[in-house]
């Protein structure tokens, strides 16, 4: 009773230290286009209210952030779908729970935004206690990966975005919990349950209709289903036709007819320019970049620290770190895993997240590399096998720390009293070669060390999670916190009265958000009193082929403003010239930040 006890005091402490590292700082980072998106969609607004080739007031490019307590889910439905490429569920949720404490005046709050998906990020802590117990049995293999889930530094930065990504690594969770209970009756021969069809169903619908990437995770799960399937075939006394076996296909026509409706969706949005970015470069020429690119997600998700918005030898300091410690950590992992193969308590959950992740993975590469959609230039798409990352890793440690506490360098023991898999782990170590050598110092010096191993990936991980809550790292896509500041003391050098223009090439509501975000930020400084201006905004719109559709609309727009007057090009890529509308500048080059190429007339 002591021991159930203190296991579950255990994981409510890491529960709530996960929480504390998630909801620190939530609203200080500034949103990005992405999380527009997400809120002007759950208020049940649309873009298409933003006047184009116009110039328009900061508070009319804010107005779709205004609550409106007459809008319906049935509006997130239909403004989504006709305006996004992402399936509705989220957003749903998200109206929701914006509705729960609904604003009577002002701009939707933006900690109160992205605390639904902070929740959820500190809901799968929880989950993966849950998952780790369901595929090993082991309260020790429960522990570390919760552990391992409350200070992920990856986990941490999608739970601090307003989107869905904490959600679908829910959904990811419990098909998982599907697959493994399913391959186990198969590896008994007996049938799979009607509920658990059921459930694996609804799981997987419910994923698709969440993130469309999801199907990728049902892609890898039916790779793994594919290599039982295999087995099988090669088991003289297997058989594929077997009534055991039709249950598994029920829930691959099920999964498909429930998710064929959004995936029929996808294909016909017409506006595809939103995702275009995914397939810009060339991964064949860049071989190596994508494979990087990945290996630092991965990394990411255990190991990080101060890589951004840092002097250089800071950063360059952490990365030698974080090699260091892998390369220090390494040797003990791939024993650990080896011999977690070799138990039969562990073997068959080790095998089916190895080749889920195999599969993920390569999924991913051939994407990138076949269809040339780079799906490594996002950290956020890396969600798919996120939590069989740390449910691996939480497996993997815990063979070390029950080895750890097993091996002393002390002959007595009580064998009554351990576990059959501190047992098991004693008879694999005892035929180890280690084992052969002294015992008293060899494993004085060894055995602590997989402890060390664990204390340093969770330490490391809650340094991790405290860099990107403060900034350090995974920074937003933009940084409006860095351009409104620069146009703010450009704006003291001149007249109070001076007006100023911010214009942009706008494509799709990507660019609508870049703006929203500068609007937002120069709002807050308002509101702080601290400037005294409202600047004006332009978005000259060009979705053809004539290049110099956006600049006309800009010299006419120009024509009509009193001078003088500040004007700021931002992501302004359509031909200009701006010297024979007698706008000069100072600068010899575009300004840069995250985000943003942007230039003073």
């Amino acid at each position: 009773m002591k021991k159930d006890s203190w296991n579950w005091s255990l994981l409510f402490g890491v529960i709530f230290l996960g929480a504390i590292l998630r909801f620190t700082n939530l609203a200080s980072k500034p949103p990005w286009s992405d999380e527009w998106a997400t809120l002007v969609f759950s208020l049940g607004h649309s873009f298409r209210t933003i006047p184009l080739d116009k110039v328009i007031s900061l508070d009319t490019l804010l107005s779709p952030l205004q609550w409106d307590s007459t809008t319906q889910p049935s509006d997130v439905v239909n403004n989504l779908l006709t305006e996004s490429t992402h399936p509705p569920l989220y957003f749903v949720l998200t109206h929701w729970w914006l509705n729960l404490f609904p604003q009577s005046q002002g701009l939707v709050s933006i900690w109160w935004g992205r605390s639904l998906s902070t929740l959820l990020g500190i809901a799968s802590i929880p989950v993966m206690f849950s998952l780790g117990w369901l595929f090993t049995c082991y309260f020790t293999v429960a522990q570390i990966s919760a552990a391992l889930m409350a200070v992920s530094p990856y986990g941490v930065y999608l739970s601090q975005e307003a989107r869905h990504y904490t959600i679908a690594i829910l959904f990811v969770m419990a098909s998982l919990a599907c697959l493994l209970l399913a391959i186990r009756c198969l590896e008994r021969k007996i049938f799979v349950p009607f509920w658990l069809v059921f459930c694996w169903i609804i799981t997987n619908s419910l994923g698709v209709a969440t993130h469309y990437f999801f199907s990728l995770t049902l892609v890898a799960e039916t790779l793994v289903l594919f290599g039982f399937w295999l087995k099988e075939l090669k088991d003289k006394q297997g058989n594929i036709l077997a009534i055991y076996w039709s249950r598994i296909y029920l829930a691959i026509l099920g999964t498909f007819i429930g998710c064929s409706v959004w995936i029929f969706t996808w294909y016909s949005i017409r506006n595809n320019q939103l995702t275009d970015w995914v397939f810009d470069g060339n991964p064949l020429e860049q071989f190596l970049e994508p494979i990087s690119r990945l290996l630092v997600w991965i990394i990411t998700m255990v190991f990080l620290l101060p890589v951004e918005g840092t002097p250089e030898w800071i950063s360059i300091f952490s990365g030698t770190v974080i090699i260091l410690l892998i390369a220090w950590s390494i040797p003990s992992c791939i024993r650990s895993f080896k011999l977690c193969s070799q138990i039969y308590a562990t073997n068959l959950g080790i095998s089916v997240l190895s080749r889920f992740l195999v599969s993920a993975i390569a999924l991913i590469l051939a994407i990138t590399y076949i269809y040339g959609a780079d799906l490594t230039l996002s950290a956020r798409f890396q969600f798919i096998y996120f939590p069989a990352i740390i449910l691996l890793l939480g497996t993997i440690l815990a063979y070390l720390w029950q080895e750890a506490k097993f091996f002393r360098p002390k002959k007595v023991r009580k064998f009554f009293t351990a576990t059959s898999l501190e047992l098991t782990l004693a008879e694999n170590y005892n035929s180890s070669q280690l084992a052969v050598k002294s015992r008293d110092r060899s494993w004085s010096w060894f055995m602590p060390k997989g402890k060390k191993v664990i204390y340093l990936f969770l330490l490391i991980g809650i340094l991790g999670a405290l860099t990107v809550i403060n900034n350090f790292a995974y920074q937003k896509v933009e940084r409006p916190d860095v351009v409104v500041p620069v146009m703010v003391e450009a704006h003291h050098k001149v007249a109070k009265k001076t007006p100023v223009l911010i214009t942009t090439l706008h494509k799709t509501h990507g660019q609508t958000g870049e703006m929203m975000s500068l609007a937002w930020q120069f709002q807050k400084l308002l509101e702080k009193n601290i400037i005294n201006f409202k600047p004006q905004f332009l978005l000259a719109h060009n979705d053809t082929e004539d290049r110099f559709l956006a600049t006309k609309t800009l010299y006419r727009e120009l024509n009509k403003m009193p001078r003088p007057f500040q004007l700021w090009i931002v992501n302004f890529s359509a031909p200009m010239d701006l010297e024979s509308r007698n706008c000069t500048t100072q600068d010899d080059d575009k300004r840069k930040a995250t985000g943003y190429r942007y230039r003073l007339y």
